[in-house]
């Protein structure tokens, strides 16, 4: 027997081996008649008397005696003792756990052990726990089950999409026009009021739409195609939809006369307040994600404080409702759009706002008789465009007095009375449009030139949005209730 090691202590110290429960009749795989004890290390508590002579043996001559023999038997390592592989003490009860380690340890509670006081359980959020626990005062298992599945979603919505992981590092180049259609996604039930994709560059497979349907759904429309979660808080229209800077909320507002901010990974209301007239636009202040704008079927605008939870700025003018709203780079102005125009000139049909101090700075904009429905700024120069109900494009100065452009506007398409919505390319050398007869149009920016028409269907394409990090990305909504995804 080879590498035994004796150790000289008194036998006091031996009690603290734990009984491994090896049969005593071992005569017929052990001839010299000795009982094996559990294989154990001395465990790191244990402290060897300073007294103890431990002495490295090559070879031990056991006495004659058989109860000599048996008492000579002390502690063994786990080393020392060669056994054979048919009896094998890892396979003894209680010693299942003495492993690479060389120690006996405390077996580790398994996570079904539902039995034991011990059992290691996974960490659970505080929201989530909050969460769990009013689901079960509003009534029990099933809303268990939404909020589990709810966790699960979320999970898989806020996740870096395979297909645009090799892109995020790369620089924006240039917009190529999209081929083909990718998806086809048709699960609202109404007209589609407007797509956007989310702002932050490693959740931009994230596309939001807002429906006449009264929901918001919200759509992984890189990797799959397939609708990820559906809000459901209007009881009417959802005329418009916002998502957060952070990437993580929605603002909306519908013709319930309701206000929503919404956490996208619980699908809580983080915020609601009611209004006095239909809310068809919302947005947020570029400079305070805890203030927006709304407006409707109401000659007011008005500015919200989710912290204060009422409105802290109101916005008054002499029309019946507001089309659209516009900031201007960093944010203490914007625009408006209404349905104001006279015979021979449209008198505020667009408003230049201070944000701060309520005043108008300008509504001697736009002197065309024709309504805009549709504002849109471009990233890199001091200009802004506006949909125009007279089949074109306009372009205007963002400095004031914000003239337009009288030589330079892209027609070529019909709005026809939708609120049809045009779009920079994230590198504004094109402008984007959808039309009334379904197609979406491609102008070349600084020549004004139509580029390109891909068809539709009959029903009016109303809200196109190119991709911020894929650059022949684009989406397009239309009144038919349907989504498409061309590259």
């Amino acid at each position: 027997m080879s590498s035994l090691v004796e150790y000289d202590d008194s036998d006091s110290e031996t009690e603290g081996i734990p009984n491994c429960g090896l049969p005593s009749n071992v005569h017929a795989e052990n001839p010299a008649g000795l009982v094996i004890p559990c294989v154990v290390s001395r465990p790191h508590s244990w402290k060897k008397d300073s007294s103890s002579k431990v002495s490295q043996l090559s070879s031990v001559d056991l006495p004659g005696n058989p109860v000599e023999r048996k008492e000579h038997v002390a502690k063994f390592t786990e080393r020392s003792l060669p056994y054979r592989s048919h009896f094998n003490p890892m396979t003894v009860a209680g010693t299942s756990d003495i492993r690479n380690h060389g120690s006996y340890m405390q077996k580790r509670p398994s996570l079904d052990d539902s039995n034991s006081e011990t059992a290691v359980k996974p960490y659970i959020p505080k929201r989530r726990k909050q969460e769990q626990m009013s689901s079960v005062e509003d009534g029990g298992g099933a809303s268990n089950q939404t909020s589990v599945s709810t966790a699960d979603i979320s999970q898989n919505i806020f996740r870096v999409s395979d297909y645009l992981g090799p892109y995020l590092p790369v620089k924006y180049t240039s917009t190529e026009i999209p081929q083909k259609v990718v998806f086809m996604m048709n699960e609202h039930a109404a007209p589609v009021n407007r797509v956007q994709w989310n702002p932050l560059r490693q959740y931009s497979h994230l596309l939001l739409s807002a429906s006449m349907d009264t929901t918001i759904k919200i759509w992984d429309a890189v990797d799959s195609g397939k609708c990820l979660k559906t809000l459901s808080h209007h009881c009417q229209a959802a005329r418009d939809a916002q998502w957060s800077s952070c990437g993580h909320k929605i603002l909306s507002g519908g013709f319930d006369s309701t206000l929503y901010l919404t956490d996208v990974e619980t699908g809580k209301q983080i915020y609601k307040s009611k209004t006095d007239f239909k809310v068809s636009v919302v947005r947020f202040q570029p400079q305070d994600l805890n203030v927006f704008l709304c407006g409707g079927f109401s000659p007011e605008l008005k500015a919200w404080d989710i912290r204060m939870e009422k409105a802290i700025h109101t916005y008054k003018a002499a029309v019946q409702q507001h089309f659209e709203i516009l900031f201007l780079p960093g944010g203490n102005e914007f625009l408006s759009t209404t349905d104001s125009v006279s015979r021979d000139s449209a008198d505020r049909t667009i408003i230049a706002w201070d944000f701060g101090t309520t005043a108008k700075i300008s509504n001697q904009i736009f002197h065309e008789r024709y309504t805009c429905p549709s504002l849109a700024s471009h990233p890199k120069e001091s200009v802004f465009i506006a949909q125009t109900n007279g089949n074109y494009i306009a372009l205007f100065s963002n400095q004031r007095p914000y003239k337009m452009n009288k030589k330079k506007r892209f027609e070529g398409h019909k709005v026809e009375g939708f609120a049809v919505q045009c779009e920079f390319s994230p590198d504004g050398s094109l402008i984007v449009t959808g039309s009334s007869e379904g197609k979406v149009f491609f102008y070349n920016y600084h020549t004004s030139k139509l580029l390109r028409s891909i068809p539709g269907d009959d029903s009016a394409c109303v809200s196109v949005t190119f991709h911020p990090v894929l650059p022949s990305l684009l989406a397009s909504s239309y009144w038919d209730g349907n989504i498409r995804v061309w590259q």
